[in-house]
């Protein structure tokens, strides 16, 4: 089974696109690239000097099912694009089947959450929640409760990837060790024959300082 990453953030704590391209570097290899799909208006994604063979080759599997698609091949992963709306998240269901080899991680903002899992063709495997424990405990403790009782695998990140390693991370360039998401969390959320974590732990990690 494919792992479907659900990322997004708690409250206003930053960080969560880039800790959803960190996670699809992880979970990329040169002949074979993870989705990093975001489900947001603005700019549309670009492709970067340099990608590999697997993230070409997945940008053109996109690009024959969805033409008018945003979608660029950067570093080691595939971007797309889609619309924060009900067009784009049944859009969504149409393309995770296209990630046969890897894994599909869906950056998107809180408020569509309950949208997407409610949605029968996003099978989600995990979720990855970006959040500030000091000022939002309670409310990322709730959050992680729901998305276990959904059957999801959960982690928490509590502390935003420094600079570097954001940039790093959304060219789809795997940032340097030290400086990434950390082991524990990246297996848990990519491993689809993990065991779940529990609620009252929460799945809290921690990225090491930037």
């Amino acid at each position: 089974m494919t792992p479907v990453v659900l990322a997004t953030r708690v409250g206003a704590a930053k960080g969560s696109q880039a800790a959803a391209a960190a996670l699809a570097c992880a979970a990329s290899e040169s002949d074979r690239a993870a989705l990093l799909i975001d489900l947001k208006d603005g700019r549309a994604p670009r492709p970067t000097l340099v990608a590999t063979a697997g993230a070409r080759r997945l940008e053109e599997r996109l690009a024959v099912h969805l033409p008018d698609a945003a979608v660029a091949s950067r570093g080691r992963i595939c971007h797309l694009q889609l619309p924060p709306d009900p067009e784009g998240i049944e859009r969504l269901a149409a393309v995770l089947p296209l990630v046969r080899e890897s894994a599909g991680i869906v950056h998107l903002p809180p408020q569509l959450l309950r949208q997407v899992l409610g949605e029968s063709g996003v099978r989600s495997t995990a979720a990855l929640l970006r959040a500030d424990l000091a000022g939002d405990r309670a409310l990322t403790a709730l959050a992680a409760r729901d998305l276990v009782s959904a059957g999801l695998r959960v982690a928490v990140l509590k502390h935003q990837l420094g600079w570097i390693a954001a940039r790093t991370a959304l060219l789809g360039a795997y940032p340097v060790a030290g400086a990434s998401l950390p082991h524990r969390l990246r297996e848990r959320l990519l491993d689809v024959g993990g065991s779940k974590c529990r609620p009252q732990h929460a799945g809290i990690d921690r990225a090491e300082p930037g």
